[in-house]
C-alpha cells in the first residue's frame, strides 16, 4: 500500500521539477546581476529551500494523517500545493521574462499563501503549523533581497 507520505513526497517533488523550467541564456542573465553586498549566503540558499521545502511536506502529511480523505483535508492540501506552485514559479518564471519585478511578486504571494496556510492549518496541528514558520521567516528575506536587487539592476526590473 501507498503510504500518504510517498503521495505528499512525490507530488512535491514533481512540482519541484519545474524549477527546471529554464535555458543557460536565463542563467548567464542571473549571474550577470548585481548582487546587495550584504548577500554573502546566496550558495546557502539552495540548501535552506530544500530545508523548507521539506518541512512544508512534513507539515502537509501532518495534516493529512489528521483526517484523512476529508474535504477539509483536500482544500488544505490544494493550498500546500498552491504554495509550492507559486514558491518553485519564482526562478523560471522571473527568469523566462528577465523582471526582477515579477520575482518580488511571486516571492511576496508565496509568503502571503504561505500565511494563509500557517492560520489554516493551526486549527488542525500546532506542530503543522510550526513546520511552516522557516517559510515564513526565510521568504522575506528572498522576497527583499529580490527587491533590493531591483535597485542595482534598474535595467531588469
Amino acid at each position: 500500500m501507498i503510504k500518504s507520505w510517498m503521495i505528499i513526497g512525490g507530488v512535491a517533488f514533481l512540482v519541484a521539477l519545474g524549477s527546471n523550467l529554464i535555458t543557460p541564456s536565463d542563467i548567464q542573465w542571473f549571474r550577470h546581476l548585481q548582487r546587495p553586498r550584504w548577500l554573502t549566503f546566496e550558495a546557502a540558499i539552495p540548501l535552506i529551500w530544500t530545508v523548507i521545502f521539506i518541512c512544508g511536506a512534513w507539515s502537509a502529511y501532518i495534516i493529512w494523517e489528521q483526517n484523512p480523505g476529508t474535504g477539509l483535508t483536500w482544500i488544505m492540501m490544494f493550498l500546500y500545493l498552491l504554495l509550492e506552485i507559486f514558491t518553485i514559479a519564482y526562478t523560471p518564471v522571473m527568469f523566462r521574462f528577465r523582471s526582477l519585478t515579477i520575482g518580488t511578486i511571486l516571492g511576496s504571494t508565496g509568503f502571503m499563501i504561505c500565511l494563509l496556510v500557517t492560520f489554516a492549518v493551526l486549527s488542525v496541528s500546532v506542530w503543522a503549523a510550526l513546520l511552516l514558520v522557516p517559510y515564513l521567516l526565510w521568504s522575506p528575506i528572498g522576497t527583499y533581497t529580490t527587491w533590493e536587487m531591483i535597485r542595482l539592476n534598474p535595467q531588469d526590473a
